[in-house]
């Protein structure tokens, strides 16, 4: 069985999401699960790990989940981030540019270069696809692998303006506030359901259970809070499938729009 339990995998927060993954494997073995992965990180391909046959738990994106992994996962539990920007097992993008930069509002993005992660990121892509609707089109478009790759095209003067998942920019402003302290918020892209998490299509309906029994045992575990704070996770929440339309109603939008149009 193979496993990643956070696309929030920082060399910084590294120790955490051990510490998290070894409390996980503690609960889960109490639900009653066996054949449990001793350890937890990123893949070099994560299409690979998340459709992967024997993939115990990992988290994706939800714009994934709507598209290249629908009905090819099954959906687990969502978490719930203390964060700006979060409310319940719901997050945004923070747009940014550089503090010395004339851009300050989504008004002025249009004719910039703008910096995106991925194509298939809900938070790098569609959420911004979504936020300038109407706004003009940028100059030209940069896909940086990452989203601190993206916050270093930005404040390295390589892009004028990034949207990054605001889970991501507090952890960068805990463990790395040099790197977005030449940087400023311009906007917020609207919310959307957090990053989920997921395991294979076929894993039996008791089998669930138990993974989202050690979830919420791990998330009540008072020797887990450290980890859990540093990784900025207050909660777990169990949200229907159909929640994550919503990616598919921002991407819809921003289509009929022709809203920064990726070529």
């Amino acid at each position: 069985m193979r496993a990643m339990i956070s696309l929030y995998d920082m060399p910084e927060r590294r120790a955490a999401i051990d510490a998290w993954w070894a409390g996980l494997v503690r609960h889960w073995r109490a639900a009653g699960l066996s054949d449990i992965p001793e350890t937890a990180g990123m893949p070099a391909d994560l299409y690979e790990l998340w459709l992967a046959p024997d993939l115990f738990i990992a988290q994706t994106c939800g714009y994934p989940l709507t598209h290249k992994l629908k009905d090819r996962v099954t959906l687990v539990a969502t978490p719930v981030h203390a964060v700006e920007g979060c409310a319940g097992p719901t997050y945004c993008s923070v747009i940014i540019a550089r503090r010395d930069s004339d851009v300050r509002a989504l008004d002025e993005v249009a004719g910039k270069i703008v910096a995106i992660n991925g194509h298939d990121s809900q938070s790098g892509c569609n959420a911004l696809r979504h936020s300038v609707i109407g706004k003009g089109a940028p100059a030209r478009i940069v896909e940086t692998g990452g989203h601190r790759k993206s916050v270093a095209a930005v404040r390295e003067g390589r892009a004028d303006v990034a949207a990054i998942d605001c889970v991501t920019y507090a952890h960068l402003q805990v463990v790395a506030p040099q790197e977005v302290a030449p940087l400023c918020v311009i906007a917020r892209s609207a919310s959307a359901p957090a990053l989920p998490y997921v395991t294979r299509r076929d894993i039996s309906p008791d089998d669930l259970q138990r993974l989202r029994a050690g979830l919420q045992a791990a998330i009540s575990d008072p020797t887990l809070s450290e980890a859990r704070a540093a990784m900025l996770i207050a909660g777990i929440e169990i949200v229907p499938l159909q929640a994550y339309d919503r990616m598919l109603e921002m991407e819809q939008e921003a289509d009929r729009a022709g809203s920064m149009v990726m070529i």
